[in-house]
């Protein structure tokens, strides 16, 4: 059935009703007047839309004085006769302003954003192109509304008694429904209210839903970019810790890995993009990716550093975003391994009966990304027989040592701490711990910044 086409007014409809043309209503209160053609209407009906109507009226005045919180916009195609009735108020005991459409021309068009709730006669014919009747076209117009406002709360309006049409509209979609017969001030003011606030809270608990379906899932795909060591055969013990910067994230710019060859030889390697967003989050996944690829494959020392900077280079979003990165070989033996640094700190070693210390660091190269043709010496270092070699990003250094305080933990002060929980008889995850946690506790709260530590242990023989 076509939409019908709005009957010429005598004047001009404003919101909060039509301009009056009828006797003076009663103080108080105003009135619509009914339309010559709508006379023969049903008096349920009639009771109904002079109900609204006349609400509608009543709220025009206290609107131009002052304005409400809530806009009603009431779709209903029988505007007949008039009933007076007090103005509608809010929660707040402000004036709800009412605007009235007769079809689903005029309810597109009076459908801004600032109405919160609609009012709709659920006997307004549905749009033609659904190509429905009966019930099922009446059915049709709700969920026309309601893809027409997804946002707003919906009252469905039914003949009295039809509770089996009323309560298929609340299962469709709208948030209540009023019978015809029944609707007065007290009513359809409690029922605004109603259905604004359930269509709040709908809102809410959707976006709560989906946001943590996001979270879940990025959650997800988070964990399954960790890394995991492959180090089967190896008789040096692992540990890490992992503390991304950005709030509830599990990655963060900085990344880490180990894996053994065929050959015997243990890689280690831990990173740092600048920054500590997203972005630079995938970046670091993508390097260590690369790096695990490419230490598979025979490179070592310079030659995978260099290939690592073209990586970078080609898969990082800005032209100024660089990584500092530390890679160490350990021979099958153990006792021996070649360190390469491109702008990241030197990795701290404690020898059996020796205090930590850090490694040379004299021979680093940059960091990748910075310098084109950049070289990256490979130093060879003596281990010894049994010893911890700890790697770690600048977030473990970068912390304050207490708060408010300008100063910075420094290397030194990480020596030092280190020096102490060796002494203490920490070791392993329960060392990796100890640290973070200390480096927390003296920043006064957690790190702003990404943290990630490697440790590898080997026994004396």
């Amino acid at each position: 059935m076509p939409v019908p086409i709005p009957r010429q007014r005598a004047v001009p409809a404003v919101e909060g009703g039509q301009a009056q043309h009828a006797p003076a209503p009663a103080p108080g209160a105003q009135t619509l007047p009914a339309h010559p053609a709508d006379a023969a209407v049903t008096p349920a009906t009639a009771t109904a839309a002079a109900a609204v109507a006349a609400t509608a009226a009543a709220t025009a005045a206290a609107t131009e004085n002052g304005g409400g919180n809530l806009t009603l916009l009431v779709i209903e195609d029988d505007p007949a006769q008039t009933l007076s009735l007090p103005a509608l108020l809010d929660a707040a005991g402000k004036r709800i302003k009412i605007r009235t459409a007769r079809n689903l021309t005029e309810a597109e068009r009076l459908l801004t954003d600032d109405v919160h709730c609609i009012l709709l006669d659920l006997a307004l014919p549905a749009p033609s192109s659904l190509g429905r009747t009966g019930a099922e076209e009446e059915l049709g117009t709700l969920k026309h509304v309601l893809r027409l406002a997804p946002k707003h709360a919906v009252l469905a309006l039914t003949a009295s008694g039809d509770i089996e049409r009323a309560t298929e509209a609340v299962r469709v979609g709208a948030q209540d429904y009023l019978f015809r017969d029944e609707l007065d001030t007290r009513v359809l003011t409690r029922a605004i209210r109603y259905a604004v606030e359930r269509k709040r809270a709908d809102m809410a608990q959707r976006q709560l839903t989906e946001s943590r379906l996001r979270a879940q899932e990025n959650a997800r795909l988070e964990r399954g970019l960790l890394p995991t060591p492959l180090l089967d055969g190896s008789p040096l013990r692992f540990a890490a810790r992992y503390r991304p910067g950005r709030s509830r994230a599990l990655l963060g710019g900085d990344f880490y890995d180990a894996v053994r060859t065929p050959d015997g030889t243990v890689h280690a390697m831990i990173g740092d993009v600048c920054g500590h967003g997203p972005d630079e989050a995938a970046l670091g996944v993508q390097l260590r990716i690369a790096w695990r690829a490419l230490t598979f494959a025979g490179l070592c020392g310079d030659e995978l550093l260099s290939t690592l900077q073209q990586v970078l280079e080609h898969e990082r979003p800005d032209d100024e975003i660089f990584a500092t990165l530390c890679t160490v070989d350990i021979s099958p033996d153990g006792r021996r391994a070649g360190l390469c640094l491109a702008g990241h700190p030197s990795p701290l070693i404690a020898r059996s009966g020796s205090l930590a210390e850090l490694l040379p660091y004299e021979n680093s190269g940059p960091a990748l990304g910075l310098l084109p043709r950049a070289r990256w010496p490979r130093q060879q270092v003596e281990l010894g027989g049994a010893w911890s070699l700890m790697l770690y990003t600048d977030g473990l250094i970068e912390g304050r040592v207490e708060s408010g305080s300008r100063r910075r933990l420094g290397q030194d002060g990480m020596v030092a701490m280190i020096r102490r929980q060796l002494g203490e008889g920490l070791s392993g995850d329960g060392l990796l711990q100890a640290a973070v946690n200390e480096v927390r506790d003296l920043n006064g709260g957690e790190l702003t910044d990404d943290v990630a530590v490697v440790l590898l242990e080997r026994g004396g023989r």
